[in-house]
């Protein structure tokens, strides 16, 4: 029998898929890492900011990552003009400013609601479909076009790179180490 799940719930990969398939498994893998990397601590943690000197918390990478998947999807894929999910608090519309008025359970639901979008807006989408970049970002990648299967790729790479943040800001906030989060 083949597992589906590693020990702590998250979806694992398959080893042999098509392309597509493929890419959005690995994509739910890191998106349920960075869930998991906030499972267990409370309000106060989530908002602490342990990598000195970055002001980084778990909260406002989960943030983050809900205007990275709009960004993406609805904005560039789908060329929806769409304000940012949280306002534009830290200047730059990244979602990495607090709110005290707003936890964990509200910006997890958001970010939620952002994946859900985007798997609506790409569903029917060849891997070859494209979405148009900006005139800054198409100077930074050379191209104003990015096919779906360029932004699937990119956000698997953003996904790993902050989950890297995210076990450093665990681990120093209560020794969790580990992808497993045990």
């Amino acid at each position: 029998m083949t597992t589906t799940t590693t020990p702590d719930g998250r979806p694992v990969p398959p080893p042999h898929a098509g392309e597509r398939a493929m890419l959005e498994a690995w994509l739910d893998f890191h998106r349920a890492t960075l869930a998991l990397k906030c499972a267990g601590l409370d309000d106060a943690r989530l908002r602490q900011a342990a990598v000195p000197p970055s002001s980084m918390t778990l909260l406002g990478l989960v943030q983050h990552m809900a205007e990275v998947e709009r960004n993406w999807f609805q904005r560039i894929f789908a060329s929806l003009d769409v304000p940012p999910v949280f306002g534009d608090g830290d200047g730059d519309g990244h979602g990495f400013a607090l709110d005290p008025d707003r936890g964990i359970e509200e910006a997890t639901a958001a970010w939620r609601a952002q994946i859900a979008r985007g798997r609506e807006l790409t569903a029917g989408a060849s891997l070859d479909d494209v979405g148009r970049l900006s005139e800054r970002d198409a100077g930074i990648v050379g191209d104003a076009g990015v096919s779906l299967r360029w932004i699937l790729v990119h956000l698997i790479e953003e996904c790993a790179r902050h989950n890297g943040h995210a076990d450093l800001i665990r681990e120093r906030l209560d020794g969790v180490t580990g992808v497993t989060g045990t």
